[in-house]
């Protein structure tokens, strides 16, 4: 490539590099992530505007609000529209009025056209003050939009968030107001807090793993069991619609993993689903298969990031927590500052116009004929006073002195004026009052709002720790896995109509399968659909860890018997392992289950010396050791065939009648 080549795809890769790290910064501080200070992502904070700008008292129509909004929002209707219907369902700072839709069941909001909205009372006194406000021109600079609102509340905590942006995601758990608001004021009496999460659909939630807004937090349904055969549930978990509840339900019993007659959706202000077992099935094995195989039970993996200072930053509730409120003390200061300037400037006019009216002071303009002269005059007539007052007399105060009308001057009530400059006097006290002690005043405060709201806003979600569920022991042994020796095949898809099979177990999806054949060698296998394993398997069964194998094998280079007994060994799926040394005269001659009582008679090969041929043994007497043992030797002669004696069936069973769920031994 030539070097003018080179420099322009040099220029190439500066400009692509420059315009997505633009990008990038636009979606996350932008659209994507909300600012810590005010908790809003930007649409939000325009809508509020928007309806503060609007707010008369009464309902706007929503397709009015959304429109308003986008003078300020340079981006489509569309997503104003969701954004106000997403902050109007968390109910905490817009009041509605028509269909908002449902977020138990996931239906949609009317048009914009058809419902209407307004300012919540929580909103208004908590979100606006145009004099701690900075404002910046809007995108087109036909407008004014703030750059931050002085929230008086932990909107960020209170109202959660979720959003992606390019290279990071947020997403962020909502939390009870009542709890933000008294955590606040344990920080600012020096004590320790704690947040946990509520979600307004209301659910359990266990926050073991719920670090400090990041970690994981598990959440499950709300259930009642009204009768026998019913489950109803009452509360939803985190993001989790009826819907997507129902989907998820009927899905795993189409599975196979739960058995249910019906499910019904009732759900209207309130969530009820209710769930019919089928004929012969328990309503706690189905709640623990609800729990294990569908939506009643999700994990949460929250993750804190919000931009602070222009800059995405992950960080902990608390920390929020805190930075929230200090932020509230440093706004309610500046607020009491500037309330205090405005009272002493009222003192200050009143002081003024009651020096000017009492003390005659308007008489001695009466014969000055430029304006120049009476201002003159007037600032000369008050100079005796200045000790009284508390800053000089500027021009303003002189012209407003001059726009006194007669017939104020002729009614003026010195009592009443005295009262007005008491009440001033004593209001400017208060205040001072509470400018010593700024963390008082901002207790006193978030009480009064906790006081009027908290009781509005009860926690939805219930704290508990859960009880584990293993989704093995809850999953219903379903699956037939059956052995055909004549084809060599096993697995839970062989037709069994076709042709009868020697061995047949029957598990769950979640179990493993052991196999062990004829010479000795076993391995454990998933439960497969269609195997092949050769028509040498003489034993098959689920994995348990507590079964106890009694075994008699031949040992070919001996050609002498042995017994053994081991419990379930140890294993690598699909790995082979071999229970006696291999050799091709080496067999299994019997193998049982079952940890005591058990006795066997092995059959002996003649001997003219011997004085019996057979010699019976009881297989409780011998010790149990791992599954490579070599065992015990049972007699120095060669053993022809060994016989169970506990019980004696036609054809010879390895698994005991207590023991179901297992297959049988080789068929005689």
């Amino acid at each position: 490539m030539s070097e003018t080549g080179e420099r322009q795809r040099g220029k190439l890769h500066q400009l692509f590099d420059t315009n997505f790290l633009d990008y990038t910064s636009y979606v996350i501080r932008e659209r994507a992530i909300p600012d810590v200070d005010d908790g809003l992502k930007p649409v939000q904070r325009r809508l509020l505007q928007t309806l503060h700008n609007m707010d008369d008292g009464r309902y706007h129509k929503v397709a009015n609000v959304v429109g308003e909004t986008m003078k300020l929002h340079p981006h489509g209707d569309q997503s104003i529209f969701a954004a106000l219907v997403n902050l109007a369902n968390k109910g905490f700072l817009i009041d509605r009025q028509g269909n908002f839709g449902n977020i138990f069941t996931g239906d949609q909001a009317s048009a914009a056209r058809y419902i209407e909205c307004r300012l919540s009372p929580l909103a208004r006194e908590a979100l606006f003050n145009k004099d701690l406000t900075e404002f910046v021109d809007s995108y087109d600079g036909r407008m004014q939009e703030p750059v931050s609102l002085p929230a008086k509340i932990p909107l960020l905590l209170l109202l959660g968030a979720e959003g992606i942006a390019v290279g990071m995601a947020t997403k962020i758990m909502p939390h009870n107001f009542s709890e933000l608001l008294q955590a606040q004021i344990d920080y600012l009496r020096g004590q320790e807090i704690t947040l946990y999460p509520d979600f307004p659909r209301g659910g359990i939630i266990d926050a073991a793993d719920y670090n400090h807004g990041n970690g994981r937090i598990n959440c499950r349904v709300k259930l009642e069991q009204p009768d026998a055969k019913t489950i109803v549930v009452t509360e939803l978990p985190y993001n989790i619609t009826t819907q997507s509840l129902i989907e998820s339900i009927e899905k795993a019993a189409k599975a196979g993993k739960l058995k249910i007659a019906s499910i019904n959706d009732y759900t209207a202000e309130k969530v009820e689903v209710e769930i019919k077992l089928a004929r012969g099935v328990l309503a706690e094995e189905t709640i623990d298969a609800l729990y294990a195989f569908t939506d009643c039970e999700l994990s949460v993996s929250p993750s804190l990031v919000t931009i602070v200072e222009n800059m995405p930053r992950q960080m902990e509730v608390e920390e929020v927590l805190k930075r929230n409120t200090d932020q509230l003390v440093k706004n309610l200061e500046r607020e009491l500052n500037i309330e205090l300037g405005r009272l002493e400037e009222r003192w200050h006019a009143r002081k003024l116009e009651q020096i000017f009216i009492e003390e005659r002071l308007y008489k001695e303009i009466e014969e000055k004929i430029n304006y120049k002269a009476v201002v003159s005059t007037i600032r000369q007539a008050l100079t005796p006073f200045a000790e009284e007052l508390q800053r000089k007399i500027t021009t303003e105060d002189v012209e407003r002195l001059l726009e006194i009308k007669i017939r104020r001057i002729s009614r003026f009530d010195i009592n009443r004026q005295e009262k007005e400059i008491r009440e001033i006097e004593k209001a400017i006290a208060q205040i001072k009052a509470y400018l010593t002690d700024m963390v008082g005043f901002t207790i006193s405060s978030i009480s009064a709002l906790l006081g009027k709201y908290g009781p509005l806003f009860p926690r939805h979600s219930e704290l508990r720790a859960f009880d584990e569920i293993d989704a093995r022991s809850a999953a219903l042994s379903n699956l037939h896995v059956v052995y055909h020796r004549e084809s060599g095949f096993i697995g839970h898809r062989i037709k069994t109509e076709e042709q009868p099979h020697d061995l047949e177990v029957c598990c769950s999806e979640y179990d493993r399968v052991l196999l062990i054949f004829k010479d000795g060698l076993y391995k454990v296998v998933p439960v497969p659909d269609k195997l092949f394993v050769g028509p040498e398997l003489y034993w098959m069964g689920v994995v348990r860890s507590e079964l106890v194998f009694n075994l008699i094998y031949r040992h070919g280079p001996e050609n002498l018997a042995y017994a053994k007994r081991f419990v379930t060994p140890k294993f690598i799926l699909n790995r082979e392992y071999r229970l006696f040394e291999e050799d091709k005269r080496s067999t299994i001659l019997l193998l049982r289950l079952g940890k005591e009582g058990l006795r066997v008679r092995a059959s002996l090969a003649p001997s003219a010396r011997a004085k019996h041929n057979a010699v019976e043994i009881e297989l409780d007497d011998y010790l149990i050791k791992g599954a490579s043992a070599k065992g015990k030797r049972i007699a120095n002669r060669t053993v022809r065939r060994v016989t169970d004696i506990t019980g004696t069936p036609k054809k010879p069973v390895l698994i005991p009648p207590e023991l179901p769920g297992f297959g049988g031994g080789e068929k005689a």
